[in-house]
């Protein structure tokens, strides 16, 4: 398992900067992190399909609080703040994310 060594946010707060002890780095953009979220409200409370996330493409991440040693509570301005994303999700999603133009 990898241990971030670094996690930060742009200062536009609409990207989560997280690099990893074994030299993995990512740039997630809120409104990917926001729509992926892990949260049983975003995940469909169990359902086999879950429900589309949309109109979250101006998304900004508020804050992030640190939940023990595995794992960040990412807070949107738009109220959700539900979603546990640990250090293995956050990488899971940072080797899925389709490519950013100009972000690396």
């Amino acid at each position: 398992m990898s241990w971030p060594t670094e996690l930060r946010l742009n200062p536009g707060r609409n990207r989560l900067i997280i690099t990893f002890d074994d030299g993995e780095h990512h740039a997630l953009g809120a409104e990917y992190l926001r729509v992926q979220s892990p949260s049983a409200e975003a995940r469909g409370h169990g359902a086999d399909r879950p429900p589309p996330i949309t109109g979250k493409e101006n998304v900004k991440i508020a804050r992030l609080e640190p939940v023990g040693n595995y794992a960040v509570r990412i807070v949107f301005d738009d109220g959700h703040d539900s979603g546990l994303y640990s250090w293995d999700f956050l990488a899971k999603l940072g080797r899925e994310a389709p490519p950013t133009p100009g972000i690396t």
